[in-house]
């Protein structure tokens, strides 16, 4: 992730290839509305639970469709991207358009 230009990278064959913010950046939430996770373009985290505000940060990385979660306090995830619906461990988010 490269945070001075807010793009990510994709090596091939020895090159990189720099493109625009990664598909999965944004705004996902759950049907109910009470869980709010942005993925910001930085490679950061913000999640949201009933209202409270940054209840969990930390840093994410992509590796395809699937996102590594790494929670400043210490603690790691997981999630999956599949037809457009992130599972978050036990979370199913929606993209907020």
């Amino acid at each position: 992730m490269n945070t001075t230009t807010n793009a990510w990278k994709v090596s091939m064959n020895a090159q990189t290839i720099t493109t625009g913010p990664h598909p999965h950046v944004g705004m996902w939430v759950t049907a109910d509305g009470r869980i709010r996770q942005e993925l910001l373009p930085t490679g950061r985290y913000e999640e949201a639970r009933d209202g409270r505000e940054r209840a969990y940060t930390g840093r994410y990385t992509v590796t395809g469709d699937h996102i590594d979660y790494y929670d400043d306090l210490g603690f790691t995830a997981t999630g999956d991207v599949r037809d457009g619906v992130l599972y978050h461990e036990h979370l199913v988010l929606y993209r907020e358009h």
